[in-house]
């Protein structure tokens, strides 16, 4: 069963003489999974249609922050106002202090926060703010953790635990790289070690307390807490990216769900409502180093502009006001994880999963998942062979094994019975 996505493809070829492999972000041109990538031209709710006219249960959602689905129409009436009385003046205005408040209620650990357009942007921030303020060089971060492309993020660990980081791209210079350090996920022995190794040099732990980019991976049971206890111990500060997991997997994110206040978080996603924005924040100290206030520059001229902030204030108050929302979620999303799960076992497809609340990956292979060295075993073709079953079944997957997929708010049982059904089709195909 092959549907033809012909204007797809043609579109693809169009986009490729203009921009590089015809996308602005590489996921999207699904090579991962070996087939031109559909060109969407809608959605709503949990739904999106290409140009030829096909429909899917979209488990993408913009890669996660539409978690109340495809033009939800409060936020949609945000951007409209917003929109009608200027996008953008490159000025204060009275709805950053709104939102700010918004996040900053959510979130106890953090006094201040700073919006800017991306999480790049604020991981790269947070990062230059946490080595100002422990005057330190060196940062840990860890293997399958992507926390944007900045230079000193863009790095592949060493020849063993505590050694020094080596470019993960092209035009990262060994100089930038040499500051990181990549460690495993998951394994606190690394990080003792790391920071025996370079005592008094760390300036920061940044982890996702939830990965996300290696599919979703879980922290073990006391993980988070120990790398608290140790990096305070140690005069770092710890960083939390919640640009993924935050109001995703609690309203208060991942630091509610664990019960953990770090020095610093980077958000993004859901706090946009589906536009372009990123945030960092933290203690009253912390913060105040930032430029105008103190001598960490950093600014942005769409930062905090309007629109962006209108949806995702629409969005926020939404969910606060809304609660059972997240009930939802985690019963559709743990009806879905096991429903394909149990497909898989009756078609002898070696599989497992993780999920924390809405979010999920099935991982193909029978092992557990809880770094990047084990998930790296996923057989990718088997991935890739499901996705495109799926995709010509009407579900809309994340293009890549090691990228999780979400369950949003606009999600009928009717279409987590539907992906449960294709997966058992794609199963026995």
């Amino acid at each position: 069963m092959t549907i033809s996505r012909e204007k797809s493809k043609q579109l693809h070829e169009r986009a490729s003489k203009v921009i590089p492999g015809g996308v602005n972000s590489p996921v999207r041109a699904f090579k991962s999974v070996a087939c031109d990538p559909p060109y969407i031209t809608h959605g709503k709710a949990g739904h999106l249609w290409d140009v030829d006219g096909h429909e899917y249960v979209d488990y993408v959602g913009s890669w996660g922050p539409l978690i109340l689905g495809h033009a939800f129409p409060p936020v949609v009436e945000a951007i409209e106002k917003a929109n009608r009385d200027g996008a953008s003046f490159g000025a204060c205005t009275p709805i950053e202090t709104e939102l700010a408040e918004e996040v900053i209620q959510a979130y106890p650990s953090m006094e201040k926060v700073r919006f800017v357009s991306s999480g790049t942007e604020a991981t790269m921030s947070a990062i230059r703010l946490a080595r100002a303020f422990t005057n330190r060089k060196y940062i840990i971060k860890f293997e399958g953790c992507y926390h944007g492309h900045a230079d000193s993020l863009l790095v592949k660990a060493g020849s063993g635990v505590a050694t020094l980081g080596i470019p993960g791209s092209a035009g990262v210079l060994p100089e930038q790289a040499q500051y990181t350090l990549a460690l495993p996920f998951n394994d606190p022995h690394a990080v003792e070690e790391a920071l025996d190794k370079f005592k008094d040099q760390i300036a920061c732990v940044i982890v996702e307390p939830v990965v996300g980019n290696m599919g979703c991976v879980p922290p073990r049971e006391g993980y988070l807490k120990f790398l608290r206890k140790i990096t305070q111990q140690n005069g770092a500060l710890l960083i939390f990216d919640e640009v993924m997991t935050g109001f995703r997997v609690a309203y208060g994110g991942a630091q509610e769900l664990y019960d953990i206040k770090p020095d610093l978080t980077t958000l993004g996603k859901i706090i946009g409502g589906g536009l372009p924005v990123g945030a960092y924040g933290g203690r009253k100290d912390i913060m105040d180093m930032v430029a105008p206030v103190g001598p960490v520059y950093q600014a942005g001229t769409l930062s905090g502009n309007p629109l962006a902030m209108a949806a995702g204030l629409a969005t926020l108050r939404h969910l606060r006001e809304h609660p059972e929302i997240y009930e939802q979620l985690e019963r559709q999303a743990a009806a879905l994880t096991e429903g394909v799960l149990s497909k898989a076992k009756r078609h002898r497809v070696p599989l497992s999963v993780n999920r924390v609340g809405s979010m999920l990956t099935w991982f193909f292979q029978p092992g557990s998942v809880h770094n990047w060295e084990t998930a790296a075993k996923s057989d990718t073709k088997a991935f890739g062979a499901f996705h495109r079953a799926m995709l010509d079944r009407g579900i809309y997957l994340p293009p890549s094994q090691f990228e999780a997929l979400f369950v949003s708010a606009a999600h009928t049982d009717g279409d987590i019975a539907r992906t449960v059904e294709a997966a058992g089709h794609a199963f026995a195909a």
